[in-house]
């Protein structure tokens, strides 16, 4: 039986629930080329940002790139401040988030983002007051989809999966890994179109905006949040 709401709720952030407009994307791309001696194609620089096609080293070494050499120029390029004020949020991730305020839903916010740019952002955006607990993924925590970091999130939430239905909505196949490795259901939202990915994501339940997810009145008049009426997709795979 699909139950009709879940009991906490973890989300992701970029792709999920915010993005950066394209020129600082572009940009960015533009300044690490300039460091590696490689030009990105707008192409390269998508697949790369949003890790359309999954895990982002075997296609950097599909282009001839170290990953080793790659990633820290990409890291001493990005300013954050720059990063933060290029930073939007979704307006279907607002509604969902204060709908899941006002049922005062346990939420957790779970990122590959590294904290120094993550804070910023977040603080930017004036949305940390939203969660109850929010952690960037390192080598200490592990990386999605392994379980690892979602459940000290959940820890820190004092919430146990084994007695409690919580959920993980993402907007990648890793994000969908790691809800299913921590014995939560997954949201997969697609931002971009199966054509720009490439392929189709199983998850639990699939939108292309929060909107889709149905909403029913409960007798105070609050928005309460259902779950999607459908099981998961045989489709796709999980390599990010």
């Amino acid at each position: 039986m699909v139950p009709e709401s879940y009991d906490f709720w973890l989300f992701d952030l970029d792709g999920t629930l915010v993005d950066a407009e394209w020129s600082y994307t572009r940009e960015v791309f533009d300044r690490v080329g300039d460091r590696i001696g490689y030009e990105f194609s707008d192409r390269e620089a998508e697949l790369l940002w949003h890790g359309l096609t999954g895990a982002r080293d075997p296609l950097l070494r599909e282009w001839g790139l170290d990953p080793t050499a790659f990633w820290p120029a990409f890291h001493a390029v990005e300013e954050p401040p720059e990063r933060a004020s290029a930073t939007f949020l979704h307006p279907d991730a607002e509604r969902l988030l204060a709908d899941l305020e006002r049922r005062d839903a346990p939420l957790g916010l779970v990122t590959h983002c590294a904290e120094f740019l993550a804070s910023p952002v977040i603080d930017g955006l004036d949305i940390g007051e939203r969660f109850d607990t929010i952690l960037s993924c390192t080598d200490e925590t592990g990386w999605k989809p392994d379980p690892g970091p979602l459940e000290l999130a959940m820890a820190d939430l004092d919430v146990d999966s084994t007695t409690e239905r919580g959920v993980y909505v993402g907007d990648g196949a890793s994000d969908v890994g790691a809800a299913w490795n921590a014995g939560l259901d997954a949201v997969h939202v697609e931002r971009h179109g199966h054509e720009a990915r490439g392929r189709c994501v199983r998850a639990d339940h699939r939108v292309e905006s929060f909107d889709e997810l149905p909403r029913t009145r409960e007798a105070d008049g609050d928005a309460r949040v259902g779950s999607v009426d459908a099981s998961r997709v045989e489709v796709g795979d999980l390599t990010d």
